[in-house]
């Protein structure tokens, strides 16, 4: 299990599921409770954030390993990888960010590392599910009736947010949105 000191959420599917379209529903909402939201998301494939005959781009293409800009507004940080290096990892990714400004992480993605999932999944797609396969899965989102059974882990709507959040706060969160119990080490960090 990957050791963080804030909730770390997973929303683990197939490509094509919604996974960033739930996301884009249930920050808005969670950040209506008053939390301070963090996300990672994995990409298959090559992309770009900065712009051609920008600054920030032409220090970059002129062999800037590592590039960051800032403004009072915002921070990017964009590093430059080799083609031939492995994925990224979760938990290096994890560093980068500043905890002491979040309550928890949303993860999209990273099916294969070790923290806590939400399956997102749509029986019309004809994917199999994760779950039981990943023992990390602990609830599966869908649009429909699972065909497996018996399921031994709660089930969500993934047409309802409302739904995710409230089971999102009642699983990793107490009352006062300190973590649970099942976070120990960062609940005590919490509170000093």
């Amino acid at each position: 299990m990957i050791a963080f000191p804030l909730p770390l959420i997973g929303f683990s599917a197939f490509s094509g599921t919604g996974k960033t379209t739930l996301l884009t529903r249930l920050l808005p909402l969670l950040k209506q409770q008053g939390f301070r939201v963090g996300a990672i998301k994995h990409a298959h494939h090559r992309f770009e954030i900065d712009h051609p005959h920008k600054d920030s781009y032409r220090l970059r293409k002129s062999g800037a390993d590592q590039m960051l800009v800032a403004s009072r507004n915002c921070i990017a940080m964009i590093t430059e990888r080799e083609d031939q290096q492995a994925e990224p990892e979760l938990a290096d990714l994890l560093k980068a960010l500043d905890s002491s400004t979040l309550d928890l992480v949303l993860v999209e993605g990273f099916k294969q590392e070790h923290f806590p999932k939400i399956e997102l999944h749509r029986p019309s797609l004809g994917k199999k599910l994760l779950y039981p396969d990943d023992p990390n899965i602990i609830a599966i989102a869908t649009d429909d009736r699972l065909s497996t059974t018996p399921c031994h882990i709660p089930v969500l709507d993934l047409n309802n947010p409302s739904e995710i959040i409230a089971f999102l706060i009642s699983h990793f969160f107490q009352p006062d949105k300190q973590p649970v119990s099942a976070y120990p080490l960062q609940a005590q960090q919490r509170v000093q």
